[in-house]
Parts: structure tokens; sequence; C-alpha cells
């Protein structure tokens, strides 16, 4: 599903022009600040409708402006070209799909799916333990339309749950305890898999790329019952029977998928606290790379790899190593600062445009 060209009304910082981005692989070469990563952003924004940069749209309008635009055309796997319109005026977004109405941003799944490199998933690894349980929820709605639904519905019902406890309203509890058990027993199981897939794949490439082995991704889910066991909804129920006057001592909900916990290990031990800043780095990335390889295990396409400046955070030889490494993708842009040695990765075939101010010139 390769990207053919973006057009930009007041995106950020960028000239209200049209990329042609007809190549397998493009770099964006620029000093901090031209608009690189407002290119990326912005084919990101067009995949799934949202930024990975804020979570409020009105930041992205130029300055000076009140509304913005960003239209994208990609081919998908069946040689037709299709558009998608992202627009944002009057504090309200507009987002269509070959000229129809897209009324939930989930419609856009699996329609031009991207993974993110960013220096940002560094949080994925070192950062607080929401941050891990994001990456695989992320990694299973870029395929699966029902996991985004029951999300949806757990995190409604524990909002709920939330709100009685705060109210004492405890004659509710009984029957959010059962919403919650019928989504967060669904949400365990496939968290589960996930992880169990994504260990067929990272520690492997850790392996490759490093010499390390052992490096594994360890599953730590709140309701916790015997080693490999999913909980039944009954054992939920009891579960949350038993932590109940604690959730009203508490005023919250203290158990279930939103508390449930994901480490690195090696041999069995936690590995993060002894790893190296470089170690450290190359686990987020690998973890995209892991990522891309699950999307692909799941349903058979490739995505698209959106790298910014992440290959500048390793050594020369752990760069070269991950760029052999890469996974099969339909299209691949990344980010470079002046400098680097950006030629070592690009084929004959790859496009690279030099960004200053927003503007775009090929070499």
């Amino acid at each position: 599903m390769p990207v053919l060209s973006v057009s930009y009304y007041n995106y950020r910082n960028l000239t209200n022009e049209t990329i042609t981005l007809l190549s397998k692989e493009i770099f964006f070469i620029g000093e901090n600040g031209q608009g690189k990563s407002n290119l990326l952003e912005s084919i990101y924004y067009s995949a799934y409708g949202s930024s990975f940069r804020t979570h409020t749209d009105a930041e992205i309008v130029k300055k000076g402006e009140t509304a913005f635009s960003v239209r994208t055309m990609y081919k998908d796997s069946n040689e037709n070209t299709n558009s998608i319109l992202v627009a944002f005026e009057n504090g309200k977004k507009r987002i269509e799909k070959n000229s129809k109405r897209v009324q939930d941003r989930k419609e856009l799944i699996n329609t031009m799916p991207c993974v993110l490199f960013c220096h940002d998933d560094l949080d994925f690894v070192v950062g607080e333990p929401e941050r891990r349980r994001f990456f695989i929820d992320q990694s299973l709605s870029m395929y699966d339309v029902m996991y985004i639904d029951v999300m949806r519905r757990y995190k409604r019902v524990l909002k709920s749950r939330n709100m009685a406890l705060k109210e004492q309203q405890y004659e509710m509890l009984d029957a959010y305890d059962l919403q919650l058990a019928q989504n967060g027993v669904e949400i365990e199981r496939k968290r589960r898999d996930a992880i169990f897939q994504f260990n067929q794949i990272f520690g492997k490439l850790y392996e490759e790329i490093t010499g390390i082995d052992g490096l594994a991704i360890k599953y730590e889910p709140s309701w916790k019952m015997k080693e490999n066991i999913i909980p039944t909804q009954d054992d939920v129920l009891t579960v949350l029977m038993e932590k109940r006057d604690m959730d009203r001592m508490i005023g919250t909900t203290m158990s279930g998928p939103h508390r449930d916990r994901i480490r690195f290990t090696r041999n069995g031990v936690n590995f993060i606290p002894e790893a190296s800043t470089g170690q450290r780095r190359l686990i987020a990335i690998l973890l995209r790379m892991a990522q891309a390889l699950f999307y692909t295990q799941a349903v058979g396409k490739k995505p698209i790899l959106l790298m910014d400046d992440v290959l500048l955070e390793l050594d020369p030889d752990k760069r070269q190593s991950v760029t052999l490494h890469l996974p099969e993708y339909d299209q691949l842009f990344c980010t470079f600062l002046p400098g680097e040695p950006y030629e070592r990765y690009q084929h004959s075939t790859t496009k690279v445009f030099e960004i200053t101010n927003g503007a775009w010139k090929e070499k």
C-alpha cells in the first residue's frame, strides 16, 4: 500500500504544496526544526486520524491560521488508487476515505498501516507500565477492530465503576463487576496471545543483532491465576469481590487489565535495570520491528515504516545491523540530519529530499 502523494493546507510549517512519493524508500534530510518530522507525522495522521506528537489537533494548524488539511493518495493491494482526507476547521475534525465520510477512526484500520519508529519509543522500555500496555494494545489494534471495541467497553465500565466507588454507590458494583470481567478476560486473552507471538520474534532479533540470547517479554496480568492460565469470568468476579473492600477504601479499581505489568527479562531476570543506554534504545527499535513483523504475520500484508531520526541513537555497527534486519515493508520513510551517512542505507531507486523551512527539494 505505498503512499503516492501528500497534499498540505496550513499543516504546521509545511508549504501548501503536494509532495510526490513514488519510490519504495524516501529519505528526508534537514536540520532540526525544518519540517522532516512534520512530513512523517502527516502520513501517520492520514493512516490513523491522529498525531503521534500531540493529542490536540489545534496544535497542528500553521501559526496564524485557524484550519488545516492533509490529503494522502495511496495504492491498495489491488493496485487501486485511494484518497484519505483529514481536515480540521472550527474546532472539529473531518475524515474522508474516497470522498466518503469516516464516522469512526477505527474504519481506517488496515487501510494504510504504518509502523512508527521515534525517540519517544524509549518510554516503552523505561517508562511507566501504562506505556508498555499501550504498545501491546496498539499492536493489536492495528488489525483487530474487535479488540478496539472491547477496549472501549472496558474503559467505559472501568470509568463508571470508579465513579461509583468515589460516590459510594456500592449497590452498582455487582453489575459493573460482571461487565468488567466479561471484557477484561478477553483483553487478557488477546494480550497473552500477542506477547507469545512477539516472543517468537523479539528475542531472536535481539540475539541476531547483539549476540545476547535469552531476552524475552514477560506478561504479568493483574488478575493472577496459575501460570499461563487465563481466568474465567467467575474467577475474575471472585478476585473483584475479594478486593472490593480495598477498592472502597482507596476509591478506585485496583485490579484488572489497566494494571497489568509487562517486563523485559533475560533468562527469567529483569533485564532493564542492568541494561546500558544503548541496549535500551536498541530494545525500543526492535519492539517496532517486531510490531511490523507481527502485523504482517497476522494479516499477510506489509506495513509502511516511518523512522524519525532513530538510527542516530545507535552506534554505526548497530545502525548497519538494524537496517539489514528491517522487516519487509511496502514503503520506508526515514529522516536524517545533514552529515549523517544516509548513503549507506539508500538504494538506486531511493528518493532523497532536502527539507528547509517546511519546503522540499529532491536531490
